[in-house]
């Protein structure tokens, strides 16, 4: 049985500061974060062309990675769940 009350995924939770520059003031649920990062790392071209599951973070984005500049997808997941509370 699952359980339908909603996922914790779905739960809108708190943006860090240096989150919210990217991906807007929450709350939000760790979704939307997730759809709104995409948005942001495909309109500034930071996906790396030759390996897709690499990010090459800009400034906003070293903020959030830990200052990491290449981080991949499965890292990143990881990485912002830190700025969500």
């Amino acid at each position: 049985m699952v359980d339908k009350k909603g996922s914790a995924f779905m739960k809108p939770m708190n943006v860090s500061a240096e989150l919210s520059e990217i991906v807007g003031k929450g709350p939000m649920p760790r979704s939307e974060v997730v759809k709104a990062l995409w948005v942001y790392i495909k309109k500034n071209n930071l996906q790396d062309p030759k390996n897709k599951r690499n990010i090459n973070a800009d400034e906003k984005l070293k903020k959030v990675f830990g200052g990491k500049a290449v981080v991949n997808m499965f890292e990143m997941t990881k990485l912002v769940s830190a700025h969500l509370s």
